[in-house]
């Protein structure tokens, strides 16, 4: 029919202005393959958006402990009465636990990589688990502590230690309830991958990690 052609004649205007990719939007709002009355799915947003908004957190988290830890140095070096402290044994364990969570959460995203969802799945609640181990590790050092007689209010030694660890457990819960989000959620209809939010939460994860190294070595440098 001639108004087809026309319509043909006007695409293929379009399509040679734009280098060849442009189209005119579906009449209906129907898509390209025949005019099923269908929207096509939108793009998922980049990862970049997701791995900003955590990249803000972790500033504001560094912020938060480089003034508690510019608090501690001061006055482990100007008080008169700063107790040294032994930190209990448990907390290398929970070290080591910790560390280990990350290294099993890069190889969950490795298998992820691969299309291998259930390995990926076994191998991140593993790495799961064993963030909420390192958890009841460190109540079990608050227990360890508190029988040797060291409490919050017991000096400023002893208050750092239950601060920073109590802090750093909290910021790490909040990363275990990210873990069990990529974990439980249906990502065939969310607005981000499975891959991306992995990734985002390995991101917080691994800081963590840092963070907890970062502490453990003040803790243990300022007795």
């Amino acid at each position: 029919m001639p108004g087809s052609t026309i319509v043909e004649d006007i695409e293929l205007i379009i399509e040679d202005i734009g280098g060849g990719g442009g189209k005119l939007p579906p009449a209906d709002g129907g898509d390209d393959g025949g005019g099923s009355g269908k929207r096509p799915r939108p793009p998922m947003p980049s990862s970049r958006r997701y791995a900003t908004a955590v990249g803000i957190v972790m500033v504001s988290i560094v912020m938060f402990f480089m003034a508690m830890a510019s608090a501690y140095i001061y006055l482990r070096a100007s008080s008169n009465r700063w107790v040294p402290l032994h930190l209990p044994w448990i907390v290398w364990i929970n070290t080591a636990v910790l560390l280990l969570s990350s290294g099993v959460m890069e190889l969950a995203r490795r298998r992820l990589a691969v299309g291998d969802v259930r390995q990926f799945r076994r191998l991140w609640f593993v790495a799961t688990i064993l963030g909420v181990l390192f958890l009841f590790g460190q109540l079990a050092a608050w227990r360890q502590f508190v029988l040797e007689g060291f409490y919050v209010a017991t000096n400023q030694g002893s208050s750092f230690f239950y601060i920073f660890t109590g802090l750093h457990g909290l910021h790490l819960l909040g990363g275990i309830c990210a873990l069990l989000y990529v974990a439980f959620r249906k990502f065939e209809r969310a607005k981000v991958s499975r891959v991306v939010a992995a990734e985002v939460a390995s991101y917080y994860w691994h800081f963590m990690d840092g963070l907890w190294i970062f502490l453990l070595a003040l803790l243990y440098w300022g007795k």
